[in-house]
């Protein structure tokens, strides 16, 4: 069965990640994972990277270039191609998901569940505070992956984002909060597992000590990848940036990728899959 989990940590710096997330990194060291450092797309800012990693197109050809950016996306998002293969989909985001996909501009009444199958993203919940819990965050997407099995889901936490924007990113409120990410994934993950799902978790940007990000600098760009699943057992290359990671999911999905994710080249794109 061809079902991918598709976790976003929204602001989690690769360094903070790698030291932090103790379950994450067990599970690379008894070779049930793969993990590497991805280079976010410029400029690291969220809803960029969002475009990004769900379309596989880069902000300066997509023209999401900023969080200000009104309106919907003009690519085709893994949302648009898993409804046009016949596949169900869902997420558990921040709206800036849904109006990129969905419905611009976000009705918080209106909006904040949807279940309209002729939408790219069919099945959503979506939130509209930073301060968010994550632990509520992946029950909403624990709901929506039982209720309708969906074969592409999307869960995408605010929490690390919101205490790294509070703290900075080498105070140790992010890391508690990272570590407390670790232990969410700890108690989802193995029932993923045994749904047989595929599961990616990663970050759209890192966090600079002053809690800001949006530069070049590495603690802004350089983001964590785990790669958790009974097909990446022959995973041997280090994906050098986010654009591979929707032609990833295509793959794993045995779907087709847009005409412009296959005009951008990436080592992620192929390879790697048993």
């Amino acid at each position: 069965m061809n079902k991918v989990i598709l976790v976003i940590i929204d602001g989690l710096r690769c360094d903070v990640a790698f030291k932090e997330m103790r379950y994450m990194v067990r599970l690379t060291g008894e070779g049930l994972a793969a993990r590497f450092a991805l280079k976010a797309e410029l400029p690291s800012l969220s809803k960029p990277l969002y475009e990004t990693l769900l379309t596989g197109i880069p902000p300066y050809i997509s023209g999401v270039t900023s969080n200000e950016f009104k309106g919907r996306s003009s690519q085709k998002s893994l949302f648009h191609l898993t409804r046009e293969k016949g596949f169900i989909n869902a997420a558990a985001a921040y709206y800036w998901i849904s109006e990129l996909y969905n419905c611009y501009p976000f009705d918080l009444p209106l909006h904040r569940e949807q279940e309209k199958e002729d939408m790219p993203i069919q099945f959503g919940r979506f939130y509209f505070e930073d301060d968010y819990p994550d632990s509520h965050l992946f029950v909403d997407g624990e709901i929506l992956r039982r209720k309708h099995k969906p074969d592409f889901l999307l869960i995408h936490p605010m929490g690390v984002d919101y205490f790294g924007h509070l703290y900075g990113g080498s105070s140790r409120e992010y890391a508690k909060k990272t570590s407390e990410m670790d232990g969410l994934l700890s108690k989802y993950i193995p029932l993923w597992l045994d749904d047989c799902y595929q599961v990616i978790v990663t970050a759209d940007h890192g966090m600079d000590d002053f809690g800001n990000h949006g530069g070049e600098s590495s603690e802004e760009r350089d983001v964590p990848l785990f790669l958790v699943g009974d097909r990446f057992t022959s995973v041997c290359y280090e994906p050098p940036s986010q654009l591979g990671i929707a032609p990833l999911i295509c793959r794993l999905l045995e779907i087709n990728p847009s005409e412009a994710m296959n005009s951008i080249t990436s080592p992620a794109s192929s390879g790697g899959l048993s």
